[in-house]
């Protein structure tokens, strides 16, 4: 299992919008967009490499340095299978 955290996405959509806007964005919009959009490259990826597997954003997990923080309710925010 791979773990990814983006620890960046309103400087990611700023970038890619501008400050200005992006700074009327909720910063919780920006994770779920560049989750998104990365979940679909993963797949896309995964796809040509003849890779199969699942690809999940998942709300309620944390990474930590090198541990896995598990709040009370996980939720399962977007799947896509491969």
């Amino acid at each position: 299992m791979i773990v990814i955290k983006v620890t960046n996405p309103s400087d990611l959509v700023a970038s890619r919008i501008g400050r200005f806007l992006a700074d009327l964005t909720p910063s919780g919009f920006d994770q779920n967009k560049v989750e998104d959009e990365l979940i679909k490259q993963l797949v896309a990826q995964m796809a040509a490499q003849g890779l199969q597997g699942e690809v999940a954003s998942v709300k309620g997990l944390d990474l930590h340095n090198k541990t896995i923080e598990v709040k009370e309710q996980i939720q399962v925010r977007r799947h896509k299978v491969v």
